[in-house]
């Protein structure tokens, strides 16, 4: 499948951007701290399936700019709405994976235009459990000893017996701060129990940050007609590397839902 990167000038930023396929727009935003080359076989999975997926870079990463003074997700949201409007994309679903779910739901809520269909990819409940923002820290940290890294991307990213190996790389620890104090504006408040769009909210079976409980929590809040649940058998918070076939079908199926509704 043909890949190629552009690097978008959006205002004072540059967003560097890997794209492939052809159809309806598909965005993928990666998790806290990584980049969107995670995606590269999802992305070759959905383009095959007849989608166009663009893959912004975080600010940062790739060849992006680096975070500015006082980012905010709406900083990252305009990244995101900007990609598409300069690419023709619009409207897109946005596919945000755990931190990237925050930048895909406020991308929807501050640029409803751009958005026709918001999936939650490996988002945790609204409120951690106990342990995994600790468990993050060292498995992000290189500078951490790799078993104590090992058993942390266990514990907090990847279901039993699947490897975690591949996320002992990728990581941008330097950009912690910025990226952490972006979560807090807008308040989650203000878009947890909002959105415009459709929303496929896909969840790891045994993601430990999502606990069972809480499977219907977004559903509960946003409305059942609104939101479709779906949970990925074998596969824990990192998702995409754990299970990419099965994501990606459930991402396809949906989006063909969403543009041809019954």
């Amino acid at each position: 499948m043909n890949r190629r990167r552009e690097l978008l000038q959006l205002g004072p930023a540059r967003i560097d951007v890997i794209i492939e396929g052809a159809g309806p727009a598909v965005v993928l935003l990666p998790s806290s701290l990584r980049d969107s080359e995670d995606f590269d076989l999802l992305a070759e999975l959905l383009a095959h399936r007849g989608l166009r997926v663009l893959r912004p870079q975080p600010r940062g990463m790739g060849r992006s700019s680096d975070p500015p003074e006082g980012m905010t997700l709406e900083t990252l949201a305009a990244d995101v709405a900007g990609v598409i409007e300069k690419l023709g994309a619009a409207p897109a679903i946005v596919v945000g994976h755990a931190y990237g779910h925050w930048v895909a739901r406020v991308t929807d809520l501050r640029h409803p235009e751009c958005v026709r269909g918001v999936v939650v990819l490996g988002a945790a409940a609204r409120q951690f459990p106990a342990g995994m923002p600790q468990a993050l820290a060292i498995a992000s940290d290189p500078t951490c000893a790799e078993p104590a890294r090992l058993e942390a991307l266990r514990l907090c990213m990847f279901a039993p017996g699947n490897d975690p190996r591949s996320w002992l790389q990728g990581w941008y620890p330097q950009w912690r701060a910025a990226y952490r104090r972006a979560a807090q504006h807008p308040p989650r408040d203000d878009w947890f129990g909002r959105s415009h769009a459709p929303v496929l909210d896909l969840q790891g079976e045994q993601d430990a940050w999502r606990p069972p409980a809480t499977r219907r929590e977004l559903a509960d809040v946003l409305g059942h007609h609104r939101v479709s649940v779906r949970v990925i058998a074998n596969a824990g918070h990192a998702l995409v590397p754990e299970q990419p076939q099965a994501v990606a079908q459930a991402i396809a199926e949906w989006a063909r839902q969403v543009d041809n509704p019954a």
